[in-house]
């Protein structure tokens, strides 16, 4: 056993096998990018194991952990649930920053956006919506907005979103109300991690061009492994 604190790879959890699959491939690549640390797969709904489950084992052999979100927005999840789980551990868990939104994520949707469309996106001369899975909690949404923003200043171009719950517009109506402002073209960026029951959603929102999940993209694994180490460090120091 080495001295390195446990990486807690935390997703949200999804019944989708396509989903599950996704983010177990990007918590192996993590670990291959690593191999040094014990990464340990955990989620805050839908399944096991369950991120206090997962920590508290870690807990009472009185190992550390840095808990990393693979979420893309610092909302309920991050601020409630994993502040929660890594209290209970008295000290021996810390949490990192969620993946988003930034720079390296923003990369990655550009890219996904450019094989949508088949062409580099900074010439795309339509309207492009951001769909994101939505959310009631006002961080999550502001989240939102910062990564639309991000990609809007890549693009040099107007870039609204669309929520597939939760909030309104609807990716549909983002993509309507596109085509009522005379759009040529209407591409969708997708800001979700994983397929799942909302990626499935898109195909039927009326764009042009739907983006896949980001998936197991290497600038993601690098940026989960910066995480840790960000984390990791401070609690060191």
């Amino acid at each position: 056993m080495n001295d390195h604190p446990v990486l807690v790879a935390c997703s949200h959890g999804t019944r989708s096998e396509a989903g599950r699959r996704t983010v177990d491939a990007l918590r192996a690549a993590v670990a291959a990018a690593r191999p040094d640390l014990e990464v340990r797969a955990a989620h805050v709904d839908v399944h096991g194991p369950e991120l206090p489950e997962v920590v508290g084992e870690l807990t009472a052999a009185g190992r550390r952990a840095v808990v990393v979100p693979l979420l893309l927005s610092s909302g309920y999840h991050v601020r409630v649930d994993i502040a929660e789980a890594v209290a209970a551990s008295g000290g021996l868990a810390v949490p990192a920053a969620a993946l988003g939104p930034g720079p390296e994520v923003t990369d990655v949707v550009l890219q996904r956006l450019g094989e949508a469309l088949g062409e580099d996106p900074a010439g795309f001369d339509g309207a492009v919506v951001l769909a994101a899975a939505g959310s009631s909690d006002a961080v999550a949404q502001a989240d939102v907005r910062a990564a639309a923003d991000l990609l809007a200043a890549r693009l040099r171009a107007p870039v609204t979103c669309g929520f597939l719950s939760a909030q309104e517009p609807s990716v549909t109506g983002a993509v309507a109300a596109a085509r009522r402002a005379d759009a040529a073209r209407v591409a969708v960026a997708g800001y979700l991690l994983a397929p799942g029951v909302f990626s499935q959603r898109l195909a039927a929102a009326g764009a042009d061009a739907v983006a896949e999940p980001m998936g197991p993209h290497p600038l993601l694994v690098d940026l989960v492994v910066r995480r840790y180490e960000a984390a990791a460090l401070a609690a060191a120091t």
